[in-house]
């Protein structure tokens, strides 16, 4: 599931006529680039969810003829992450599934960071798998940063005095378990975590390649200058 119904507010005006996952880097869509990644990664189909500016995102998806398939998700009422995903339980299956915030733009390591989540995800063991990024590599506002790990992968969130060296980058496998015992309707899946880091059930791998911090329309510049820096040639013009 990509997740692209958040109404980005901190990244206005450039979000005032569009979602934020339209937003473009290296000329193509947030979107867009999740889907490929989805697609690299062997997911077939995939729900896209949609509230603010809903019909640019049907456009987006009614446009693009690369795999993997999707499905528009429509959601007059705003869910929120864990919502969202909730209501698309029908559609997703029984089995684990993927899901991709919207803006979330990231760069693989040697292998796809999809498939190192779905190749470490244990059923046995966990209710979620999400991918964290270092702190230290980001640039950008993190705050307090969002999560301890041990060495086990275990999470934890940081005490009120603690710096988390740890934040979730928006892309994770999940067990339908985490969200179907909740009520349909609104809530994040913030809810959903602290239920499982309550049973010792939520887990983090951390990235190895690449990942940007999307919040503000600077973060978006940044970003674009950085991409910029890494595929310019060097000063032998190689």
């Amino acid at each position: 599931m990509v997740l692209a119904a958040g109404l980005g507010t901190r990244m206005r005006p450039l979000t005032a006529t569009t979602a934020k996952p339209l937003l473009r880097v290296r000329g193509r869509s947030l979107l867009d680039h999740a889907l490929d990644r989805l697609a690299e990664a062997g997911v077939e189909q995939v729900v896209v969810n949609a509230h603010w500016r809903a019909e640019r995102v049907a456009e987006a998806l009614s446009a693009r003829t690369a795999p993997p398939q999707t499905r528009l998700q429509l959601e007059p009422d705003l869910l929120e992450t864990g919502g969202g995903v909730r209501r698309a339980l029908p559609l997703l299956g029984e089995a684990p599934f993927a899901v991709v915030n919207g803006d979330a733009f990231w760069l693989d390591g040697p292998r796809p960071a999809l498939l190192r989540l779905r190749d470490a995800f244990d059923p046995e063991r966990m209710d979620a798998l999400l991918l964290m990024v270092r702190t230290s590599t980001i640039e950008g506002e993190v705050g307090r940063g969002d999560f301890h790990m041990d060495p086990m992968g275990r999470l934890r969130r940081p005490d009120p005095h603690e710096q988390a060296p740890y934040l979730f980058g928006g892309v994770q496998v999940m067990a339908p378990a985490l969200v179907a015992p909740e009520p349909q309707g609104r809530f994040s899946l913030n809810r959903c975590f602290d239920r499982a880091l309550a049973a010792g059930r939520l887990y983090g791998l951390v990235h190895d390649g690449w990942w940007f911090h999307l919040s503000t329309p600077p973060d978006l510049a940044r970003t674009e200058r950085h991409l910029a820096a890494m595929t310019a040639p060097d000063a032998s013009g190689r």
